[in-house]
């Protein structure tokens, strides 16, 4: 029996299986998809009030302009107004009240781009004026919410707090961000017989897509397919955002008959759609003479826009996490959702984690600070037990954590990171330099994997396997460049024993796999994997039964192996075994399903299990500040992840990288800005500052763990690597406050993020830098 590992094989490196339509430019996206000569251009007219009641709506100078074909409103939408994710607060088109500036009011389709532009400013709509509530700061102050504020409790933080050595208080803040994904919010609208619609999406959620587009034109789901076969980056903000251009291009579609689609440039994708939440962390932490921290009170507030979208679950999420990989005795945590009249934030990579996280780094940072410890010395004082420990920690929300590894994966990344001589050396370093400072941080990360409303962890897949051996495969997932597609084909290669160029990897449809959740919550993989390998190995039997029965064998005795079928003492190629198989009329086609095991979550009572494991990280950065301008350098970065058993080592690699990057750029460069009015003044490229190559640190090391496995019973015992490596990030931020830190070192910096140079310069000048 040949022992060479073929190429379509799990744990492998592969490349991405659209790398070379990529950067050759042949990829095809929404606004690359031939369309027939009648297809509409449809623009969205916008808000330009913050909030305001509409008095007066009058479209008849658009609907009469050149190249317009219809003009839409709230009128015209024939089912139900509305296209929020979970709660019906987000209107298609704002029919009464505008509550941002960029909130669509209408549409316009047009024979092209350019008439649509034209007719789009002949709108004469009156407004008038409401107060509008614009940051965290207002609305906390205004008592204005979503909801009743959450709550989370474990043990008696009050009397804990009362009975500590030491007390700190503190207030931080922390921007929200723009997910800049290459292609913007993108759908195509084809109509077809008896009223159905055909949508080809740059969507995480076709599924989603599909139901609020029929919600919407009053039809059932049957009669509206949603297509995607790709998407140029996504990062969580087409998880729902991309509802709107998908319903305002098949209303389009369903009204006029002929084909629409709804491509957002930067500005109006700026503009019209949600961001990472901004937040104000307010904290209260008890902790003794060695750094041992007793008990945390942390009070969050997210600042949600309009609408829910899906604040509530980032918000479940960001309480989740406000321990991160620290046992904590006693904690109280208490969220508040705001609603402000700004964009509807939404889902980014990380969904509400990165800033639950935030909090409680900068608390052991500033524990450190006032006892005068490396603050490694505090953090690793209050890690949760290893999971080979007699007893283990129980987070805030009730769920024991079994399979932590965050202690050896730090003292691995000490090791290897050189971090106790680079400390020294900075220290050194600090004291000889007025006008320039470095600083160095080492973060851990603790990430649960699942989502937080336990229903959706679900997911189902299609194979079909042809008669000469090559197989299709259909799942619910979508790939949005993580990588998805080629390690779902690697998975279902490795079940069939080919190579993985024999597994066609086809768009993701509801027309054939339905009900599907998001591609979301790190869980792509995890739940698309496993059932895939499930509907292969569905076929697989049934052809092993059949050979079984046609040599007179035991079924045990039918091996698929590298390319072959061996039966008995026979050996056929994987072809010929299928070709028989159909001959002897067996099914080459099944359905897979799969759904997350052991979850449970009260949402009202905050508690249960929520996740199926965690991911376990750290990293150590380190940075150069010029304190004349606030200019500074990310100059290395030593990151160590746990990843499981690597399915794709190339592309978990790859998501390291760009998932830490990203999280740099949000806690450095990345600010949003709105101006009196709620406009957001920072909506292009020329304003907003996501990282570029020159950004990468010049001396970048990213290493897996080398003995993570998962303990639970995962696709091949592989873990998630979507979202943890952004928070990995946190490291940059610390470091740069550590850096200002040696201006003064009487004085915790407190600098808030992001830390851009304006931000460094102000926060070195509260802390007394002053050069003649």
């Amino acid at each position: 029996m040949s022992t060479r590992r073929i190429a379509g094989d799990i744990q492998t490196s592969q490349h991405h299986d659209s790398a070379t339509k990529h950067v050759c430019g042949e990829a095809v996206y929404v606004d690359d998809i031939a369309v027939p000569a009648n297809c509409l251009t449809v623009l969205i007219g916008q808000s330009s009030n913050a909030h305001a009641r509409i008095t007066r709506l009058n479209l008849s100078a658009v609907a009469a302009a050149p190249g317009v074909v219809a003009v839409m409103s709230a009128a015209d939408i024939p089912g139900v107004n509305d296209c929020g994710p979970v709660i019906h607060d987000d209107p298609v088109f704002a029919s009464d009240e505008v509550c941002y500036v960029g909130q669509s009011v209408f549409a316009v389709a047009a024979v092209n781009m350019a008439a649509a532009r034209a007719a789009i400013t002949l709108a004469d709509i009156d407004y008038e004026p409401l107060p509008a509530i614009l940051t965290i700061d207002a609305a906390m102050a205004a008592g204005s919410y979503l909801g009743p504020p959450s709550e989370m409790i474990k043990g008696d933080s009050k009397a804990a707090l009362a009975a500590a050595t030491h007390q700190l208080k503190g207030r931080l803040y922390a921007g929200g961000q723009e997910h800049f994904y290459l292609e913007g919010q993108a759908a195509l609208a084809i109509p077809g017989e008896d009223g159905d619609i055909q949508l080809f999406c740059s969507s995480q959620h076709p599924s989603e897509v599909q139901h609020k587009t029929a919600e919407m034109l009053g039809i059932a789901n049957h009669a509206v397919t949603v297509e995607t076969r790709r998407m140029g980056g996504a990062f969580g903000g087409k998880e729902s955002q991309g509802n709107l251009p998908a319903m305002t291009a098949a209303l389009a579609a369903y009204l006029t008959g002929q084909p629409a689609k709804t491509i957002y440039d930067r500005d109006d994708d700026f503009m019209l759609t949600g961001k990472r939440h901004d937040c104000r962390i307010d904290y209260h932490v008890g902790f003794d003479d060695e750094g041992h921290v007793l008990a945390v009170e942390f009070t969050q507030a997210l600042r949600c826009g309009m609408s829910w979208d899906l604040s509530a679950g980032i918000a479940a999420r960001a309480m989740c996490h406000a321990d991160n990989a620290y046992d904590i005795p006693h904690m109280k945590i208490n969220n508040y959702c705001c609603l402000t009249h700004t964009q509807s934030n939404t889902a980014f990579r990380g969904f509400g984690g990165p800033q639950g996280m935030l909090g409680i780094e900068r608390v052991m940072d500033e524990v450190a600070h006032y006892l005068r410890l490396d603050p490694l010395q505090v953090r690793q004082r209050n890690f949760y037990p290893e999971k080979t420990a007699r007893h283990h920690g129980v987070t805030p929300y009730g769920q024991k954590i079994e399979d932590c590894v965050i202690q050896p994966i730090v003292d691995e990344l000490v090791k290897t990171s050189d971090y106790v001589t680079r400390r020294a050396d900075i220290a050194a370093f600090n004291s000889a330099n007025q006008y320039v400072k470095r600083g160095i941080a080492l973060t851990p990360v603790k990430f649960g994997i699942s989502f937080n409303t336990t229903f959706l962890n679900q997911a189902g897949s299609l194979i079909h396997v042809y008669n000469d051996g090559s197989v299709h495969l259909n799942h619910g997932g979508t790939e949005m460049g993580q990588g998805l597609n080629i390690k779902i084909a690697q998975i279902v290669a490795h079940e069939f024993q080919i190579d993985v160029e024999n597994v066609k990897i086809t768009p993701t449809t509801t027309g054939k796999v339905p009900n599907t959740s998001a591609t979301a919550a790190s869980s792509g993989t995890d739940l698309n994997g496993m059932a895939a390998m499930r509907a292969a190995r569905t076929i697989k039997q049934r052809i092993s039964i059949f050979l079984a029965d046609q040599y007179q064998i035991d079924q045990a005795e039918v091996v698929f192996v590298d390319g072959q079928v061996l039966v008995g003492g026979d050996r056929m190629s994987f072809a010929d075994a299928v070709k028989r198989a159909y001959l002897g009329r067996v099914s080459l086609s099944a359905t897979g399903f799969y759904a997350t095991p052991k979850l449970n979550w009260d949402k009202d009572h905050m508690y249960g299990r929520p996740f199926y494991y965690f991911v376990y990280g750290a990293a150590v950065s380190e940075v150069i500040v010029d304190l004349l301008t606030g200019e500074n350098r990310l100059v290395r970065a030593d990151l160590l992840h746990d990843v499981g058993k690597s399915l794709n080592p190339a592309i978990d690699l790859g998501q390291i990288e760009g998932g830490f990057l990203q999280g740099v750029g949000w806690l450095t460069t990345e600010e949003l800005v709105w101006d009196s009015k709620g406009r957001l003044k920072t909506h292009a490229p020329s304003t907003y500052k996501i990282p570029a190559c020159s950004d990468r640190p010049a001396e970048w090391r990213v290493a897996f763990y080398a003995d993570g496995e998962n303990s639970e019973d995962t696709i091949h015992k592989s873990k998630a690597v979507g979202e943890p490596p952004l928070m990995l990030a946190i490291s940059s931020w610390l470091a740069l406050s550590d850096a200002l830190a040696g201006i003064n070192g009487a004085a915790y910096p407190a600098l808030d993020a992001p830390a851009t140079p304006e931000r460094m310069l102000m926060t070195a000048n509260r802390l007394g830098a002053r050069f003649v």
